[in-house]
């Protein structure tokens, strides 16, 4: 992403003082800070850089959920550490910034409230630290006001740490969005300034105002994982980019992977299919299950003519609007082995999983060269991959005139036990209420016709998808034409 012109703007050279000085001594910038819970670092970095009278109205420390709810409102949401405490949060800060100080110097001043909700490692280590941080900033005097969320995962072993890094987090956020506001991708790489990625994690992003009209949050979401920042980012049906755990905690999930280029109608039956067989299981509660298609870094990956591997950000949105017009939650993630997968969900939720995959998926997952980098190899990964609340589903695939699914797996003679293992004790079954139909067409076959424009091709696809193809010319439709 980075380039020698981001280079030139993104001073990768100022500290976290030095950012916090800058802004402070910026005569135009005056707000207030509030921080709950463990995230009480931000405001001290600027009263300690000096200066800090220039910039600080106002900072609040909440600690005590009482007096927490007293000023901020009861919230409705499942855990207290959430977004919408932090929407509230700077809905209250901002606009007691506003009635207080706008008519005395709105006319040079571009106000902020800067709001924080964490909650860092707890004494006995048994919780996992996390939080939300966002500036709710004028661009200019008497302007509209914008917002910039994040969500973050701090990572250090240690309490006093994890604040430590939330503090330089919320300066990298403030000096970012009144000085690097116009350069998105600069934006996003200045906030690991001063931090590394096994310290903080950040899974979400937001970006919100009038000033920010050109930016696609679910391109920025999309960047949060080529930058390594998270492995996976999650968005709905309308492309508002989502916090995963929030959508998840407490769901039966059920995932399917695919390339989607474009979704044809194997796609929508194997969904639909995958997503019947997974609500028939005993045990499960039909009222929480969440389906969300997932699109990883390798499969927006096209390769070149000299082998690298570059994503086009244009054919990712058109995988992505054809998705959420389906009505569909899109995760993006980096995890190319299903293992990996079924890992970071089995973090969030505790209820049962549903992964459903190709018969040629199946293939993939007990091939051994996948799994070399671990010490215990297959064994390792599939203690993982199928754990004690997951289920594979498997989708035939049709071969030579004839239908292959998981009865007609054949595997290596020492592998073939493990096999008879997971079957006998319910881990993999196969899709049967299937539409034979759809197995006579390949995704890629149909992709060289809708780039030919070849006669039928919308009718191997559902009709919100080849009317959307033809009004907005993806996928090379009508190029060939011209």
């Amino acid at each position: 992403m980075a380039t020698s012109a981001t280079n030139d703007i993104h001073r990768k050279d100022i500290s976290t003082k030095q950012k916090a000085l800058t802004v402070n001594l910026d005569p135009k910038i005056y707000g207030s800070f509030a921080e709950i819970g463990a995230g009480q670092d931000v405001a001290a970095h600027f009263f300690k850089a000096g200066a800090a009278a220039g910039t600080i109205a106002k900072t609040m420390s909440a600690y005590d959920m009482i007096f927490s709810d007293s000023i901020y409102g009861v919230q409705q949401a499942r855990r207290y550490v959430s977004e919408s405490r932090l929407i509230s949060m700077l809905n209250h800060e901002y606009s007691l910034v506003m009635e207080r100080l706008s008519a005395m110097r709105g006319e040079t001043t571009t106000f902020f409230a800067f709001a924080a909700t964490f909650a860092a490692l707890n004494y006995h280590k048994t919780n996992d630290g996390h939080g939300w941080m966002g500036l709710r900033f004028q661009m200019e005097p008497n302007g509209d006001f914008h917002d910039v969320i994040i969500h973050v995962n701090l990572l250090d072993n240690d309490n006093n740490l994890q604040q430590q890094a939330a503090g330089i987090l919320g300066v990298n956020l403030m000096y970012a969005c009144f000085y690097y506001k116009d350069h998105p991708t600069v934006f996003l790489e200045s906030l690991m300034d001063d931090l590394s990625r096994d310290r903080i994690q950040i899974d979400m992003i937001r970006f919100e105002g009038p000033g920010f009209d050109k930016i696609d949050n679910r391109l920025m979401s999309l960047h949060l994982v080529t930058l390594g920042y998270t492995d996976a980012a999650l968005f709905g049906p309308d492309g508002k980019n989502l916090q995963p755990s929030e959508v998840l905690y407490k769901k039966h999930v059920v995932v399917v992977r695919g390339r989607f280029r474009p979704l044809i109608n194997v796609h929508l039956d194997m969904i639909n299919t995958g997503v019947e067989k997974f609500m028939s299981e005993p045990d499960i509660d039909r009222d929480k299950v969440t389906l969300i298609t997932e699109l990883t870094l390798q499969a927006l990956k096209e390769r070149d003519a000299d082998d690298t591997a570059e994503i086009d950000e244009k054919d990712f949105l058109d995988r992505v609007d054809i998705l959420c017009s389906l009505g569909q939650t899109v995760l993006i993630s980096n995890f190319h082995q299903y293992y990996k997968l079924v890992s970071y969900l089995s973090k969030i939720t505790k209820l049962k999983l549903g992964v459903v995959l190709g018969y040629p998926n199946l293939e993939y997952i007990f091939s051994e060269n996948h799994y070399k980098n671990l010490p215990g190899g297959i064994l390792q990964a599939f203690a993982t991959l199928f754990s004690r609340e997951v289920k594979l589903f498997i989708y035939p695939t049709l071969r030579d005139g004839e239908i292959w699914n998981s009865k007609k797996f054949s595997l290596p003679p020492h592998l073939i036990d493990l096999y008879e293992y997971l079957l006998v004790n319910n881990k993999i079954e196969d899709i049967e209420n299937y539409n034979k139909n759809n197995l006579q067409v390949e995704t890629d076959s149909v992709l060289e016709m809708v780039k030919a424009n070849q006669a039928g091709w919308e009718d191997h696809m559902p009709v919100e998808v080849s009317a959307m193809i033809k009004m907005r010319n993806l996928f090379g439709y009508g190029t060939k034409n011209e």
